[in-house]
């Protein structure tokens, strides 16, 4: 089994797990055979990538850290919570807005302990960089892989549950302020003039404001939003404070943030490859970001998992059949198309060994 595009879909594939909608129900079983139909309603419906099986990837499993359907109810309840606080913040604070707001993070307490329990009880390697994606406003899909993210740093940190839980509450409401920054600014495609990196930077304690005033949310839970754009360094925003000045949710917090901001496809820009994205993060260790998290989050997270599709500098295209902790970006790869995009007859080259080191990933299907 693999994880593909649809646009490289043709009638007749067999999808290799089901298809859920935003929502949780099932689009289209395991097993169906793709039509042309199917792959333009599926599109239309903003899915754009999706499990198959084939002959080429014949015997490779793909291990999900958390369950679809999970990651389909989090991201229902992260989008309408992030806009029912929203809506309620630019209300007079009745007690019926402020019993609203408190029922909304309760809601979101909840589905984060079913993602931590998840990330708890298989404690595999976090492959959430290989899963079917669902085009939906980016602050929200964004503010639950860094959730996800930084729950399992604070796994690895060896964290007890409480402060767990802070960390997970904090990383799904960040960016709670960036539903105040204007669309034309949040969506822009060029670079952002001066006055509009302004309105941006402004999240931070616009979400910070939000979250202080609300009875159900720690104090601390508001400092993640605050404070997840501080950098060792100091040359962070908003108030450039550096080194243990940060909270150390923060420093947790930037890490994740800033590794799904730069993997994932804007209409900015486009996203840059995990392995490149692991680099950028390393370039600023201990200066941007905490060392000891860059560590724990390289040693946490699957940058190629297995079934993702690649293409080498060479041209040739394989499947990634197993990943190396040991050498980020260099994983083993099941060979099935040459240098010329031709099929042919599968073989497994491995990317850490000495001999290989002049090949590299340049493409990557299915991360968008």
């Amino acid at each position: 089994m693999r994880l593909v595009k649809l646009d490289h879909c043709q009638s007749g594939i067999k999808l290799g797990r089901s298809i859920y909608s935003e929502k949780g129900k099932i689009l289209l079983t395991k097993g169906t055979e793709l039509t042309e139909s199917f792959i333009k309603r599926l599109k239309n419906l903003n899915i754009y990538t999706v499990y198959i099986e084939d002959k080429a990837s014949e015997g490779i499993d793909i291990v999900e850290s958390i369950p679809a359907e999970l990651l389909n109810e989090a991201t229902n309840v992260i989008t309408e919570g992030l806009e029912t606080i929203a809506e309620l913040n630019g209300t007079k604070p009745t007690l019926q807005a402020m019993i609203e707001t408190d029922k909304t993070v309760r809601t979101f307490r909840n589905i984060f302990k079913d993602i931590m329990t998840s990330l708890i009880d298989n404690p595999t390697v976090l492959n959430l960089l290989a899963t079917t994606k669902i085009h939906e406003n980016h602050v929200y899909t964004h503010s639950l892989h860094v959730t996800i993210y930084s729950c399992q740093l604070a796994i690895k940190n060896g964290l007890p549950a409480k402060q767990i839980e802070e960390i997970g509450l904090g990383a799904l409401l960040h960016d709670i302020g960036k539903i105040f920054v204007p669309p034309e600014i949040l969506n822009k495609r060029g670079k952002l003039n001066e006055e509009e990196f302004l309105h941006m930077k402004a999240h931070s304690e616009l979400g910070f404001d939000i979250l202080r005033k609300v009875h159900e949310i720690p104090l601390v839970v508001a400092h993640c939003a605050l404070q997840h754009h501080e950098r060792i360094d100091g040359k962070g925003y908003p108030r450039g404070i550096k080194g243990d000045k940060i909270h150390p949710y923060a420093k947790i917090l930037s890490v994740a943030d800033v590794f799904d901001a730069v993997t994932s496809h804007r209409v900015y820009r486009s996203a840059m490859l995990p392995h490149q994205g692991m680099e950028l993060l390393y370039s600023g260790s201990g200066t941007q970001f905490d060392t000891k998290q860059l560590r724990l989050f390289k040693n946490c997270i699957a940058i190629y998992p297995q079934g993702l599709t690649v293409k080498l500098n060479d041209g040739r295209a394989g499947i990634v059949t197993k990943y190396h902790f040991h050498s980020v970006g260099r994983p083993i790869i099941r060979i099935i198309k040459d240098e010329e995009g031709q099929d042919i007859s599968p073989y497994e080259i491995d990317l850490s060994e000495h001999g290989n080191l002049t090949l590299e990933i340049v493409e990557a299907d299915a991360l968008l």
